[in-house]
């Protein structure tokens, strides 16, 4: 029997779109919180008024930051946390005590009131479980999904984020359109999320752990009833049956080969083994230049940035950035659901750099000669430029990014390079919405595109040099891309005919290491 998604097996689409739901507190974040903080009522009770801060624009800029960035903070702690206890408490456990944290911090955003210490706490705290949740939902959904589907099931996580993002903008513009001035403006707005992921979490006790889990849990009879289950197929059949062993194997062989091996050694291995310290500091590089090239920082103050580019008014901007996330969603769908595995990883973060580099360009042009000019036409270009910037971020490293950190790296070193990369991730996340206020303050706005240019032409040079193309390339032969220097990565490929020569698999790499400790 046919495994693929489009048989309609309910179960198994259930199960998709409850936990896909965990995506939601991240992606209204970035669109619905980001945007409400613009709203006169929030503006009024957390004191955000330019009027009141004439001479001090950077403590103005400090505050806003602050509460648009201590979010991210929350997240990147708590997936770190989310890599310690998904395998201890289990992945729906997890995703529900992750939901839980996220859902009391957003009561006490909604009830601080104008009170600024309580309303950083609660985003530090809500931001626990919202960066959990990037870890825990998207492991969960590779774990129930067939081989044959993976990719397209992962990415529905995607799609939910992308599509609250920006919902949160229009749902921002409802409440400023219709409301009164009022605190009950802004709760409104961030209450909304609490719906769709409070029904979720209600429905997830419907569901049951991945077969994974419960198998690494040697609960044997329950990991095969929900594999059947998720497969609408008998538990004696034979497609089940090696699906199944193919899943015990894939987990015995990587209990044999980290047994015994604590994380230090393994830290020690990646800096000491030339393919394993290149594919790392890859890694650490793609996450360097994907957060810093602008990244996030402008979807966070996306309807500032439209109203710098020549959008007036409050609503309208609004509706722009709804404009921008709807873009920024249907260029991630055509880029996770074909473009990637048509022409490849590094045409894609090779066009997508260069996009957001000729965005970023003329927008230095453009806030260093035009803004406040009245000039239509190189306000019309402005706008038109962010949009060719949220393109380029979409089919490049918004995405890319985490194929290389899924595709590049040894069963060995996998856990603790993904660790590291998340953690960066986070970090960097935290830091470029943090300061990029500042940055527009301090560097006359246009300072701030100056800044994410060079850092995107830096990123070309580099990352084109070191990123081989992966596209089709068999994780066990990862090694061999990364055999040779590090600036030859462009050139390296794969020989995937019958026979190819020079193979170099894991287990070859791993007898290498093992030498390496033996001279």
């Amino acid at each position: 029997m046919k495994t693929s998604m489009f048989n309609f097996n309910p179960y198994l689409v259930f199960s998709i779109v409850i936990i896909a739901a965990g995506s939601i507190p991240k992606g209204y974040d970035e669109g619905g919180f980001s945007a409400s903080i613009g709203l006169a009522s929030f503006k009024n009770d957390f004191d955000l008024n330019k009027a009141n801060w004439t001479h001090d624009p950077t403590g103005l800029a400090n505050r806003t930051a602050n509460i648009s960035s201590f979010g991210v903070l929350g997240a990147a702690f708590g997936s770190l946390l989310a890599l310690v206890l998904a395998d201890r408490l289990g992945r729906l456990r997890c995703w529900q005590l992750f939901v839980l944290t996220w859902a009391t911090g957003i009561f006490m955003q909604i009830f601080s009131s104008g009170i600024l210490g309580l309303m950083l706490f609660a985003r530090i705290w809500g931001g626990l479980g919202a960066g959990g949740l990037t870890v825990v939902a998207p492991l969960y959904l590779s774990e129930i999904a067939p081989a044959k589907s993976r990719g397209m099931i992962v990415s529905i996580y995607m799609v939910f984020l992308l599509t609250f993002l920006t919902l949160g903008f229009f749902i921002n513009y409802a409440a400023s359109k219709t409301m009164e001035v009022s605190p009950m403006q802004y709760r409104v707005v961030m209450a909304v999320p609490l719906i769709p992921v409070g029904l979720a979490f209600i429905a997830s006790f419907f569901l049951t752990d991945t077969p994974r889990w419960l198998a690494s849990k040697d609960r044997i009879e329950e990991s095969l009833a929900t594999l059947s289950r998720l497969r609408r197929t008998d538990e004696a059949s034979s497609s089940l049956t090696v699906e199944y062993q193919e899943m015990r194997q894939e987990m015995l062989t990587r209990q044999q080969d980290l047994q015994g091996v604590g994380v230090a050694t393994i830290v020690k291995e990646i800096f000491s083994t030339p393919s394993y310290r290149s594919r790392f500091f890859l890694g650490i590089c793609m996450q360097t230049v994907a957060q810093w090239s602008g990244g996030n920082g402008i979807t966070y103050y996306i309807p500032q940035i439209f109203t710098y580019a020549g959008v007036t008014g409050q609503n309208q901007s609004l509706i722009t950035s709804g404009a921008y996330g709807i873009v920024k969603l249907v260029f991630t769908m055509v880029f996770t659901w074909g473009l990637v595995d048509i022409i490849g990883r590094r045409r894609c973060f090779i066009a997508g750099l260069s996009l957001q580099l000729s965005a970023h360009i003329w927008m230095t042009i453009y806030m260093s000669t035009f803004l406040d000019s009245g000039n239509k036409s190189a306000s019309d270009a402005a706008i038109t430029s962010v949009f060719i910037y949220a393109v380029g971020w979409s089919i490049g490293l918004c995405t890319v990014q985490y194929l290389y950190g899924t595709e590049i790296y040894p069963t060995r070193i996998r856990g603790v390079c993904y660790a590291s990369n998340m953690a960066l991730h986070w970090f960097f996340q935290f830091a470029v919405v943090r300061v990029t206020p500042n940055m527009f303050v301090s560097l006359n706005i246009w300072g701030a595109y100056v800044f994410w240019a060079m850092i995107c032409a830096i990123g070309l040079v580099i990352l084109g040099l070191w990123a081989p193309e992966t596209k089709g390339v068999p994780m066990e032969r990862m090694a061999e891309l990364f055999s040779g220097h590090w600036w030859m990565g462009w050139k390296a490929k794969v020989d995937l005919t019958e026979g190819g020569s020079d193979i170099l698999d894991e287990k070859a790499e791993s007898r290498q290491v093992e030498n390496v400790y033996k001279v």
